[in-house]
């Protein structure tokens, strides 16, 4: 099934948006594992996860609308060298993806490409929800303070 080709380079956008997203969270996950903040070590790892996913889905939508995926591209990752640095980077990306996601969903609506609508909505739910979980985390270290944000963060006896 053919699709018009500002669809298919919207949805490439987001896939190598997605993609970006997978190789930032995955690091930041590994970063806090090797500080010991398994909590957050898990929450990105999972994130890095569904991105995987997100942009399988992505790349098998392009497949099907007979188009190339651009799975060689990627954007500039935001590496923090702290927790509130790399919560920061993570948020600063989120807020920069929304925009891209929501003008594809636009742009497919015109399109009467409902399929591709309903995949990014389900993205952008997700991308939502976490930068929701972001602000909770920024919010937490405000009022409790760095040191008891991270001691929370530890967690024993998961191996």
């Amino acid at each position: 099934m053919k699709a018009e080709p500002n669809i298919i380079a919207l949805l490439n956008k987001v896939l190598v948006s997605e993609l970006t997203s997978i190789n930032q969270y995955f690091l930041h996950a590994r970063m806090y594992k090797n500080w010991g903040f398994e909590a957050l070590n898990e929450r990105n790892y999972k994130k890095s996860i569904k991105d995987m996913k997100q942009a399988d889905k992505l790349m098998e939508r392009v497949l099907f609308l007979e188009g190339l995926p651009h799975a060689h591209m990627l954007g500039v990752l935001r590496i923090g060298e702290s927790t509130e640095e790399m919560l920061q980077c993570d948020m600063d990306f989120q807020l920069e993806q929304l925009p891209i996601i929501k003008q594809a969903i636009a742009e497919c609506e015109l399109a009467k490409d409902f399929v591709s609508r309903d995949l990014l909505e389900e993205i952008l739910d997700y991308e939502e929800d976490h930068i929701d979980w972001i602000e909770t985390q920024q919010y937490q270290i405000e009022k409790m303070g760095l040191e008891n944000y991270l001691a929370a963060q530890i967690t024993e006896g998961d191996d």
